[in-house]
């Protein structure tokens, strides 16, 4: 009977609150479908890591010996010792996005580098509030709004919060259509948000969508060679996307592949949610500097484009440079969401699409640029 026992009086009280952790973000998953392919491994494996003596990582058992968790095993291969798992998740993240509205606006290049602004906003909080600058960088690394991103990077810099990280990155992501609308109210005025917008799309011929994976590829791996990774397995998948002749490789990336990847990506970063790593004030110290780097992004694209239109005839709706951010294609959605809102008709769905691309492109680029940084001040 004590034996049958002792897995419950072992139980302590910081396990109890990630059981309600995991719990919550199943509930958000499922209740509310926010990054429900995500968040609900996620909230599992918080469950399956921290109950007591548990299988799922490695355990020295009397009488047995060392014995090998699948969790664990997981986050050594596909993250800790070659970064596999977000890396791989890229191709089917560029095989999925269409960049012609980017390309047949160029001009949306630049939001995206402008809704990179709370990542450095971010760092120097991080440092501030007493964070090392691999962990500051880490942390900084959440207002790319791109989970792969969030997670790769911590790990490159070898960042002890990598679990919180990842929570407050895929969190806030899923949570965009709450943090977005209340920053975008902030630096705007209801005359700004009605600025009604014409889509003109310009041809984007073939060879343009086949050149430009290509070039993105060249150019970022002269100016930032650590965010090749990165930046080169999203432009691959695209790439298998825009060649017209694999179809069958393109649908796999973008669906089985990414689906795949997904679930043990989702389910394999749980193992830094262990009550013992996770439950700490640095945690939720964590989550209120992604909250920060969330707003400072979304502020960062609407006040750029507020400044482009003091030298524009044809003003630009500045809620377009909110959906600078990686959150692919949620931004875009909540930003056409409160046009419609503000003015009925106004469709600038398709501006804030080739805005958002952009920055996909913009989030991955910005994390090499942090890790080659840092690793060069260090």
């Amino acid at each position: 009977m004590e034996f049958l026992l002792e897995g419950i009086m072992s139980v302590t009280w910081q396990q109890i609150l990630m059981y309600l952790v995991g719990i919550i973000l199943i509930w958000l998953a499922i209740k509310k479908e926010y990054e429900p392919a995500l968040l609900l491994p996620m909230g599992f494996g918080a469950i399956l890591v921290n109950l007591p003596n548990t299988g799922v990582i490695n355990q020295v058992l009397a009488g047995v010996g060392d014995t090998n968790g699948i969790i664990e095993w997981l986050f050594h291969v596909g993250i800790e010792a070659s970064e596999a798992l977000p890396i791989l998740l890229f191709i089917g993240i560029g095989a999925m996005i269409d960049f012609g509205p980017l390309l047949s606006q160029p001009v949306m290049f630049l939001f995206g580098a402008a809704a990179q602004l709370g990542i450095f906003i971010a760092i120097c909080a991080a440092v501030l509030l007493g964070f090392d600058l691999k962990d500051a960088a880490s942390i900084g690394i959440i207002g790319a709004a791109d989970g792969p991103t969030s997670i790769l990077v911590s790990q490159i810099l070898h960042s002890k919060y990598i679990g919180a990280i990842a929570v407050a990155a895929y969190s806030y992501m899923a949570l965009v259509p709450i943090v977005q609308p209340f920053a975008i109210r902030l630096v705007t005025t209801k005359k700004e948000r009605t600025i009604h917008m014409e889509y003109k799309p310009g041809g984007v011929s073939k060879a343009m969508r086949i050149a430009f994976p290509i070039v993105v590829t060249i150019i970022v791996g002269m100016i930032a060679p650590m965010s090749v990774a990165l930046v080169g397995f999203l432009m691959f998948g695209n790439l298998l996307r825009e060649c017209g002749v694999l179809g069958n490789l393109s649908d796999t990336a973008q669906n089985g592949l990414a689906n795949l990847i997904t679930l043990l990506l989702g389910i394999t970063i749980s193992f830094s949610m262990r009550a013992e790593a996770f439950v700490r004030v640095d945690t939720l110290m964590i989550m209120g500097i992604g909250l920060i780097a969330f707003v400072f992004d979304t502020i960062g694209g609407v006040l750029f484009a507020k400044i482009l239109n003091l030298f524009r005839k044809e003003k630009i709706n500045p809620m377009i440079g909110a959906a600078g951010i990686s959150a692919f294609p949620m931004s875009a959605r909540v930003v056409q969401k409160m046009a419609q809102k503000e003015e009925p008709g106004n469709i600038i769905l398709m501006h804030a699409v080739g805005a958002n691309v952009s920055g996909q492109i913009a989030s991955v680029i910005a994390g090499g640029l942090v890790i080659s940084l840092v690793t060069r001040f260090l």
